[in-house]
């Protein structure tokens, strides 16, 4: 987890460092390490801790479940179109979904299907989808992202 945060962290900071004048990234570079040390250091964290911080780790009063009413209209329109079977507005509606991120329980290939959740005055589908595993029409379990595969949670009739 540490390694992947800090990896973030660099790749982050190559895009800014790379945009600079050649003249300001010595300076720069220094001034980001020691903010990388700095936050080791007030948060206890070490290239050899294996436990994850307190702060990095979920709320224990996180919402894992959300239910139909609570998903915005948009939402709840997309989720009776996946029980009707459709037709659906997005072509790209109802392709597996590969799961790569690994936040949702692993199933063979071919088990989760994605569709778009409009969003609002929108030029592309949006980072907003519904996620269902199981039979189209009939899916065992359906997950809404709002943040575009970052986080997931699961729907609850």
């Amino acid at each position: 987890m540490l390694r992947k945060l800090a990896r973030g962290a660099l790749d982050t900071w190559s895009l800014v460092h790379d945009s600079l004048p050649t003249a300001k990234k010595a300076g720069r570079t220094g001034f980001a390490a020691l903010i990388l040390l700095a936050t080791f250091a007030t948060t206890g964290m070490s290239a050899a801790s294996a436990k994850t911080p307190a702060f990095w780790a979920p709320s224990a009063t996180a919402e894992t479940t959300l239910t139909v009413s609570d998903l915005p209209p948009q939402g709840r329109e997309t989720y009776g179109l996946i029980h009707s079977g459709g037709p659906f507005p997005f072509e790209k509606d109802g392709v597996v979904f590969g799961n790569r991120e690994r936040l949702l329980p692993q199933r063979a290939r071919g088990y989760y299907r994605e569709y778009t959740v409009a969003t609002p005055q929108a030029r592309n589908r949006g980072a907003r989808r519904i996620i269902c595993g199981g039979a189209p029409r009939t899916p065992e379990r359906c997950y809404y992202t709002a943040d575009h595969y970052a986080s997931f949670k699961e729907i609850v009739p």
